[in-house]
């Protein structure tokens, strides 16, 4: 990400914004509420048109890619409230996001022609693979809206992996979670980094999970990155400390 600035009329989300994030990493994106997090993930999503700079993804701009082909380029993303199919299973949930990678048109599957078959029993082993791995194997038929809020959360995040991303996306994935939650959660993210060998950017504004899990730490106020580093050296940064708690020390 380079100099990307997003304006609202007279407003500016955010202010010539560039960070890099590493292949493999877990970064942590922080700021108080209104600092533009929320803002430049819609750009990374496409969501967003920004009004300069530029947004580079395995070498490649960003800017040509509509938001319907962003999961095709290996991004995939999670929201702050829950966008699932209540009456749908944790299953069909799941198998929702993986229809991104198949390649079958409307006649196609209508006809149910033998690739349509094959590449639907392959999305089902992903799918049961992404299950495991969860550990919602107990709940796989049951409807998300029998659910309790922590274990929607996990399927938000199964349906994410389905796509098969490069990049995930995370978007305050502790929010309304317990303490012993957000610690599974924490363990969950670092398991899923390792078997799936992902790249993980996450908005959250639970510092001791960003500070825990986080290989790098980029903080934002009003739109302008304050800090970029190592857990340990934004925690300790003056800025970071001033626009949490309005005083250096």
């Amino acid at each position: 990400m380079s100099d990307v600035t997003v304006r609202f009329g007279g407003i500016t989300a955010l202010d010539k914004v560039s960070f890099a994030v590493t292949a493999g990493h877990i970064v942590g994106l922080i700021g108080p509420n209104g600092a533009g997090k929320t803002t430049l993930f819609n750009c990374l999503s496409r969501l967003y048109r920004f009004d300069a700079g530029d947004i580079l993804f395995e070498g490649r701009s960003l800017l040509a890619t509509p938001a319907h082909g962003i999961a095709g380029l290996g991004i995939a993303r999670t929201f702050q409230n829950l966008a699932l199919f209540r009456t749908m299973t944790v299953r069909q949930n799941i198998m929702l996001g993986g229809h991104c990678r198949t390649r079958s048109g409307f006649v196609a599957n209508a006809l149910r022609l033998p690739h349509v078959a094959r590449e639907d029993a392959r999305l089902s082993d992903h799918v049961a693979g992404i299950v495991d791995l969860l550990e919602l194997g107990a709940v796989a038929e049951t409807r998300v809206m029998d659910l309790p809020f922590g274990t929607q959360k996990r399927v938000e995040l199964g349906r994410a992996l389905a796509s098969a991303p490069k990049l995930l996306l995370l978007d305050e994935p502790a929010g309304g979670l317990n303490h012993e939650e957000v610690g599974v959660l924490m363990e969950l993210l670092r398991r899923i980094r390792e078997r799936l060998a992902l790249t993980i950017l996450l908005v959250e504004h639970h510092m001791n999970m960003v500070m825990r899990i986080s290989d790098k730490v980029v903080a934002l106020d009003f739109g302008r990155k304050i800090a970029d580093g190592t857990p340990g050296e934004v925690q300790n940064n003056a800025e970071v400390v001033r626009a949490y708690l309005g005083t250096e020390a």
